[in-house]
């Protein structure tokens, strides 16, 4: 159907103008509204002041409408200056990315493992396998590499954004539980366990932001490790 179509399928009478980006726009404040779980296409339509039936000239399915919430999202993101080497360039992708998916309710869970290219996606995606390139991978390891970074830092803000335990839920905070998990790592048998009684502060005292911030070194150092020893 043409896209700038307004009219709802099997009816005559004329209905708000609805638009792919409009809808995508009700979908970004439903989702930080009422969250993943609670998004709906009726709640979408309603948002844009139409019936659920006329978003079906613009989307099939909810999955169609995450693929547009996706792209959505990606609109949000400022690729870093083009400063520095290309280390420093993408430890900055990292954490900007980050920094998206924490500010935008249940980011990391509409586009992790998503690929539904729009304009805003696109661009993303040309712009970091440029400079890849750049930086001396060949083709194949720049793509490996663009979808490492993506899939990594998805991840890691899954995994952050998750409940650590059950206290958590219950309206423990995060550190809270961390200082208890330790105590228990270092009320444990030494000798059944000595890995953890000496690891105990090592395991639970880093925030999020320490975590990272090893995590992206690391996976900078392999990528360095697949460039020429001149441009490392």
């Amino acid at each position: 159907m043409p896209e700038n179509d307004t009219t709802t399928p099997g009816a005559g009478a004329a209905t708000p103008a609805v638009t792919r980006e409009a809808l995508a726009r009700a979908a970004l404040r439903v989702l930080e509204r009422d969250g993943l779980a609670g998004l709906s296409m009726r709640k979408v339509a309603a948002e844009v002041g139409v019936k659920a039936a006329s978003l079906y000239w613009h989307v099939r399915n909810k999955q169609e409408l995450l693929d547009l919430l996706n792209d959505a999202i990606m609109g949000s993101a400022e690729p870093p200056p083009r400063e520095g080497g290309w280390r420093e360039q993408f430890h900055a992708y990292c954490w900007r990315y980050r920094r998206l998916l924490l500010d935008n309710r249940d980011a990391a869970k509409v586009v992790a493992g998503r690929l539904a290219p729009g304009p805003n996606l696109l661009g993303l995606m040309e712009d970091q396998l440029d400079r890849l390139r750049a930086a001396g991978l060949s083709d194949a390891d720049a793509a490996m590499a663009s979808y490492l970074l993506g899939a990594f830092v998805q991840g890691f803000v899954l995994q952050e954004q998750s409940p650590i335990s059950a206290a958590e839920v219950l309206g423990g905070s995060r550190r809270e539980i961390a200082v208890a998990a330790g105590d228990f790592f270092r009320a444990l048998p030494a000798e059944d366990f000595p890995n953890l009684v000496d690891l105990a502060d090592d395991l639970t005292e880093p925030d999020m932001d320490a975590r990272f911030e090893f995590c992206v070194q690391r996976i900078l150092d392999g990528l360095a490790a697949l460039l020429p020893p001149d441009r490392r």
